[in-house]
C-alpha cells in the first residue's frame, strides 16, 4: 500500500480539518480512488509530523462526512458514490469516465460541495422554518436571503444596499431578468466579439438589436465601445471583464474604467457577467464598485459552489432595483426559497467561500497541468480559471481541428461558437479542465490535443 501524504501547506485552519479537506480535494480529483486503502492514523501522523490525535480527529471527521469507511480487522477506505448514497447513483446524473473525454464543457469540479449540502439539507429537513420554506414568498419574505447575497457581493468586492441584492435562479436567469426589465423590442445591445452566446438567443428572442464590440489581446477596445456609442445610441453593453469566455482574459483597471467612464457619459447600461470572478486572484475591482449607478452586476454559486445549486444574484443601482425586482417575479415569480436557503447557509458559515477556495486550487493545478501537457508556446499565461484558449497553428481550421480532437474522443469548442460574427471568429479552441474529474482523464485528453497540435492539417482543412 502506497503512502497516502496530504500537502497541507497552503491550507488553513486547524490541522485536522486540513487533513479532511486534502482527502476530500483529492478524493474529487481522482487522486484517492474509491476503495483506496488509507494509512493507519498513526503512520500518516509520522509522515505529516503531526500527532496521532490529530490523525485519528481527521478520520473520523471524513467517516462522519461519508468520504470513509472503516472496517473492523482491514483498514479504513475511500467509500464510492454507491456507499455514500445507499443506493447506485444513476448513470445520467454523473459525469461518465467510459465515453469521450469532456473538455468542450466548463463547470467547476463535482463532489466539493456535495457533503456540505447533503449536513445543510439535513439541517433544514428539522428546522421550524422548513413550513415557510415551502410556501409562496413575496420579496419582502427574502430579507434573510438578500443578506447572504450582500454578503456573498462583499466576497466579490461589491459594496451594496439590501434593497438592491436581487436573488436569481443562477446568473443566465440574472442576465435574462435583466434584458427583460430594461431593454424594449429595437433597442441596442451591444457584447463582445467573443461572447457568451445564449445572451445572443436572449436578444433574438427578445427582438434586440446586437453589435459587436471589437476585442484585442487585452479584451474589451474602450474605443470600439466609444465609436458604437457615437454612432449608433446603444441601450446596453454585456460584458464578462474577469476571465472572459472563452479568452480567458480579466480587462485591466485601466480599461474598466475608461469603459466606466464612457458608459456613464452616454447614458449605457453595462451588464457586467461575473460567475468567475471567485475563481481570479487578485483581480481588479468590478465595473459595478467603479461605476455603482450605471452597472448591474451578475453573480451566480454555479461554477465556483456547486453546478446544480442554481442560485445567483444581481446587484443593480438603486434606481433600477424595483423594475429588475418586476422582472424577476414575471420569469419564475420568486427564487425557489429552499435553495436559497441552502445557499444561504452556506454562505453565511463560511463554506460557500471555502468550497470556491478549492475550485481556485484546483483551477490552478490543471491550467499548470495543462500548460506542462501542451507546451508555454501554446499557453503562455495561466488564467486562474476551468478554461483555455489556444489559438491554432497556421493552416489548421477550428472546425477541422474539433473533427479530428472528436475522432479520437475527445470533446473541444471552437472558437465560431461564441462568435457574434461566425465569419470573423479567430482560428481557435475553447478546452475546459474541469469537467472531467479523474485527472488521468484530463492529462490523456490533453495530450490527445498536442497530438493534434503536432500534426500538419490535413489538406481538406485549407480554404480553397
Amino acid at each position: 500500500m502506497a503512502i497516502w501524504t496530504p500537502d497541507l501547506s497552503s491550507r488553513d485552519g486547524p490541522k485536522y480539518l486540513r487533513i479532511v479537506e486534502a482527502m476530500a480535494e483529492d478524493i474529487t480529483t481522482g487522486r484517492l480512488l474509491p476503495g483506496t486503502r488509507l494509512p493507519p492514523h498513526r503512520e500518516l501522523a509520522y509522515q505529516l509530523e503531526v500527532s496521532p490525535n490529530t490523525t485519528s480527529r481527521a478520520y473520523a471527521e471524513a467517516v462522519k462526512r461519508a468520504l470513509l469507511k472503516g472496517e473492523v480487522g482491514r483498514g479504513t477506505f475511500v467509500r464510492s458514490n454507491d456507499a455514500v448514497a445507499g443506493q447506485a447513483e444513476p448513470e445520467t446524473l454523473r459525469r461518465s469516465e467510459n465515453g469521450p473525454i469532456d473538455l468542450s464543457r466548463n463547470l467547476p469540479l463535482p463532489g466539493f460541495s456535495e457533503q456540505h449540502i447533503r449536513r445543510v439539507l439535513a439541517e433544514i429537513a428539522t428546522d421550524a422554518g422548513l413550513r415557510s420554506l415551502l410556501d409562496y414568498q413575496t420579496d419582502a419574505d427574502l430579507g434573510h436571503h438578500r443578506a447572504a447575497g450582500q454578503a456573498w457581493l462583499e466576497s466579490c468586492g461589491l459594496t451594496s444596499d439590501l434593497e438592491c441584492v436581487i436573488p436569481v435562479v443562477g446568473g443566465q436567469h440574472g442576465i435574462l431578468s435583466v434584458l427583460m426589465a430594461l431593454l424594449q423590442p429595437g433597442d441596442l445591445l451591444l457584447a463582445e466579439a467573443l461572447t457568451y452566446t445564449p445572451v445572443l438567443t436572449m436578444a433574438t428572442r427578445l427582438e434586440l438589436r446586437t453589435g459587436v464590440v471589437a476585442i484585442d489581446q487585452e479584451g474589451v477596445v474602450p474605443e470600439a465601445f466609444e465609436e458604437w456609442c457615437n454612432a449608433a445610441n446603444p441601450k446596453a453593453f454585456y460584458l464578462t471583464p474577469t476571465l472572459q469566455a472563452p479568452t480567458t482574459i480579466t480587462l485591466s483597471k485601466a480599461r474598466r474604467t475608461r469603459i466606466a467612464e464612457i458608459a456613464a457619459r452616454y447614458d449605457v447600461i453595462l451588464i457586467e457577467d461575473d460567475v468567475f470572478g471567485p475563481l481570479k486572484s487578485n483581480k481588479p475591482a468590478p465595473l459595478a464598485q467603479i461605476a455603482p449607478e450605471t452597472t448591474i452586476y451578475v453573480t451566480s454559486l454555479s461554477k465556483s459552489v456547486a453546478p446544480g445549486l442554481r442560485v445567483g444574484f444581481l446587484k443593480a443601482p438603486a434606481k433600477l432595483a424595483a423594475a429588475l425586482h418586476q422582472s424577476v417575479n414575471l420569469s419564475v415569480w420568486m427564487t425557489p426559497p429552499l435553495t436559497l436557503e441552502v445557499a444561504s447557509r452556506l454562505i453565511e458559515d463560511g463554506t460557500a467561500a471555502k468550497l470556491a477556495d478549492q475550485q481556485q486550487r484546483v483551477a490552478k493545478l490543471r491550467q499548470q497541468l495543462a500548460q506542462r501537457v501542451l507546451g508555454a508556446d501554446a499557453i503562455p499565461n495561466l488564467s486562474d480559471g476551468f478554461h483555455l484558449w489556444l489559438p491554432l497553428p497556421e493552416g489548421w481550421r477550428a472546425d477541422v481541428f474539433r473533427a479530428e480532437c472528436a475522432s479520437l474522443n475527445v470533446q473541444v469548442s471552437e472558437g465560431r461558437s461564441f462568435a457574434v460574427n461566425a465569419g470573423d471568429a479567430p482560428e481557435a479552441i475553447r478546452l475546459c479542465v474541469s469537467h472531467e474529474a479523474n485527472e488521468e482523464r484530463l492529462q490523456l485528453g490533453l495530450e490527445t490535443v498536442a497530438g493534434v497540435l503536432r500534426q500538419k492539417p490535413n489538406g481538406f482543412s485549407m480554404v480553397i
